[in-house]
């Protein structure tokens, strides 16, 4: 997800705190030495090291009920706890929810970004089988799972086992999405980036791949390569990104073939000086001529909407949004239309685009108003933004090009607070309850198709 450099940078500074704690946190467990070259983690980590609060039943979060109009009592309310005391009851309120009123919808072409990390996993499970939907998503941040060159976190991949055991059990595709190197394997420690020597990224890809055969549907390549604060410490490059994808690929392969494999989504941002950011559709050309095609199986794609309806097109812009609607980064159509008119024109009519990440923010429930730098987010209300991931899920239903939506974001809310960007898009409030997001798509009729092929 694409935030202006200055809220990042805000965010950077005041979150350092947060992940501080998330690593002195992780490591309360003895860490696991690397003995044996990358492959020693094939053995999973004993999960009795763990040190979490035990995992509750999640009961109360299947029941939520399904109505036009829903009204949540305390006893419905969805708490994200990392504790076992009781939870505060929620007083009671009517939640409005825009209806769904499509087709059936394919779960395997639908799916939610989490995060993991001291994340209440019973909790979590009973949200992601509420919603129905065929995908879950998380960032493996490289930085955190292998903080030394001779070191691998044990707490940091015993969540993963967990998450990857649940999801299995329920009948939920895996994607990961593997980004951010290690300090110690960079040229610089500021914000994030690649390794100097890509031949430890592959490594760590044979690792992750090694101890999730056929238990992880896909694997995306990095993260947003066309950001200064994603790719810092070289130039930003596609040449050198897609270099970079073709070691994680090997890694990948090494271990585990069938795995389906998606290239880094650009992010969508308006800006092309070079330094802070490529211009997406620029950017996926150059990764075309470098050889992406022949590297993945499918393209990433992060069609953020802004404020902007995922019917509306710079062409055409819905005159009541005031502000960035005079790009076609801007508009979750536009990008779409545009990455697969760029595939095409490259002899590429076969390759799928998967989108990674998309949604709409809105602060509408937050209690304070939007930072300036993402003002446009105060123009998307909570049914505006359950409508609008309603639309794009069933625009996309009969578009046999394009693999999997996953929507970003289930539980940032409860994680970080309103007072970050990112919580916007969640579909959990920061006191856990659930958004209207949430209940429009718990209320789609989400039915089996045939398991998706490669590329599919």
């Amino acid at each position: 997800m694409f935030v202006p450099r200055a809220v990042y940078l805000y965010l950077l500074l005041i979150m350092t705190p947060f992940f501080a704690a998330c690593m002195a946190g992780s490591s309360t467990p003895p860490a696991t030495p690397i003995t044996a070259g990358p492959t020693n983690l094939e053995t999973p980590v004993t999960l009795e090291t763990l040190t979490h609060a035990p995992e509750p039943t999640g009961t109360g979060a299947t029941d939520l009920p399904n109505p036009t109009i829903v009204t949540q009592s305390p006893e419905a309310t969805l708490p994200v706890t990392l504790t076992p005391s009781p939870p505060t009851p929620l007083p009671t309120a009517t939640v409005i929810f825009p209806p769904y009123t499509g087709p059936p919808l394919n779960r395997d072409d639908a799916g939610i970004q989490i995060h993991l990390h001291r994340e209440d996993l019973g909790t979590l499970m009973a949200h992601l089988n509420k919603l129905g939907l065929g995908w879950v998503k998380t960032q493996v941040s490289w930085k955190l799972y292998q903080p030394e060159p001779d070191r691998f976190d044990d707490f940091r991949w015993g969540e993963l086992d967990r998450l990857i055991e649940a999801a299995g059990e329920a009948g939920i595709k895996v994607m990961l999405s593997v980004a951010k190197a290690p300090e110690w394997s960079r040229p610089t420690t500021e914000l994030d980036g690649p390794p100097t020597d890509f031949s430890n990224y592959q490594a760590f890809m044979e690792v992750l791949a090694t101890r999730y055969r056929g238990r992880i549907a896909a694997y995306e390549l990095w993260n947003e390569p066309n950001l200064q604060r994603e790719w810092n410490g070289l130039p930003l490059n596609a040449d050198t990104l897609v270099e970079l994808i073709r070691a994680g690929a090997i890694g990948v392969r090494l271990a585990d073939s069938e795995a389906i494999l998606i290239s880094a989504a650009p992010a969508t941002t308006g800006i092309n000086d070079g330094i802070n950011a490529i211009d997406d559709r620029i950017f996926l050309r150059q990764m075309i001529t470098a050889g992406i095609t022949d590297i993945v199986d499918a393209i990433g794609a992060h069609p953020y909407g802004w404020a902007n309806p995922p019917d509306s097109s710079m062409t055409s812009p819905d005159l009541s949004i005031p502000s960035h609607n005079d790009h076609p980064s801007f508009f979750f159509g536009d990008t779409l239309q545009d990455y697969r008119n760029i595939l095409d024109q490259a002899g590429r009519t076969d390759m799928a685009i998967w989108v990674t990440e998309f949604g709409w923010g809105s602060y509408d429930g937050l209690g304070i108003p939007p930072p300036d730098e993402v003002a446009y987010m105060a123009f998307v209300d909570e049914q505006q933004q359950a409508l609008y991931t309603l639309q794009a899920f069933e625009a996309a239903h009969d578009k046999d090009w394009l693999g999997p939506l996953i929507l970003w974001n289930l539980n940032f809310g409860p994680t970080l607070g309103p007072e970050f960007p990112f919580s916007a898009y969640s579909a959990l409030r920061p006191d856990g309850s659930p958004r209207p997001l949430f209940y429009a798509l718990s209320s789609v009729r989400w039915v089996d198709d045939t398991e998706p092929e490669a590329g599919q």
